[in-house]
């Protein structure tokens, strides 16, 4: 039981968590503003802006770098880990997605008349733009940095 206890007690764990449903709230809010109605449904799907991977990846390797040094090898490993992660939403996710669509297109227009083909469309929107990822780090470094302060001031 004591593990629990200390990985609740884990800061930096925390606000990265923090930082990713924080980011999927923002995605909520987006939505709304953008087709002018709710749909919950963008709180479990992957894709949309900002990209809740970038943050929670950006805010731990913030909250590392803060806690531990900017030259520890624990930043390093941690944001080489961002990197990866960023590249992986904004490179082959999106990629997969765009094939998707391609491939969704050709089962429209090939089986337009007669479905005798599977009705099961393959998810498109799969990745994050860069502009996406951008934002997803801008949030995570944000609240890392926001939450240190408020920490260091409540101490």
């Amino acid at each position: 039981m004591q593990d629990i206890g200390d990985i609740l007690d884990n800061r930096v764990l925390l606000v990265a968590l923090i930082a990713c449903l924080m980011a999927q709230a923002m995605k909520l809010v987006f939505e709304l503003a953008t087709h002018r109605k709710l749909n919950v449904r963008v709180l479990v799907t992957t894709g949309g802006m900002p990209s809740a991977h970038s943050a929670l990846v950006t805010s731990l390797a913030t909250g590392v770098g803060q806690t531990l040094g900017w030259a520890s090898p624990d930043f390093a490993l941690a944001t080489v880990f961002a990197i990866i992660v960023m590249y992986d939403a904004a490179g082959v996710r999106q990629a997969a997605g765009k094939q998707a669509r391609i491939l969704n297109q050709m089962i429209d227009e090939l089986f337009d008349e007669k479905h005798e083909f599977s009705q099961d469309r393959l998810k498109e929107l799969l990745g994050h733009t860069p502009v996406q990822v951008i934002a997803g780090s801008a949030l995570g470094i944000t609240i890392s940095w926001l939450a240190r302060s408020f920490l260091a001031n409540s101490l």
